[in-house]
């Protein structure tokens, strides 16, 4: 599996949910495999997120191909606008 999103399945923020959804509905549609690690299971994961962000305060949804970082939903959402996802994805 080379697409990981680290995500919360406890998110108290509506527009971190919405986001969260937005990625995964693309993904699943597109039928893109990927894999969810939810960052509240740990705060380990969650610092390691943050860690391979280079962001001490990175915030979930973040997305990563087979380890490289590839960005957050604003990035995302850019790349879709864009009809770009490919690229941001580094599938191409």
């Amino acid at each position: 599996m080379s697409i990981v999103v680290y995500f919360s399945s406890v998110s108290g923020s509506r527009d971190v949910k919405d986001q969260q959804a937005k990625i995964f509905q693309y993904l699943e549609s597109k039928k893109i495999k990927y894999e969810g690690i939810d960052i509240s299971v740990s705060s380990s994961i969650k610092e390691d997120m943050r860690r391979k962000t280079g962001n001490p305060t990175a915030m979930p949804p973040q997305i990563f191909n087979k380890g490289v970082y590839c960005g957050d939903y604003s990035k995302f959402s850019e790349a879709v606008e864009d009809e770009k996802v490919e690229e941001f994805l580094r599938l191409k």
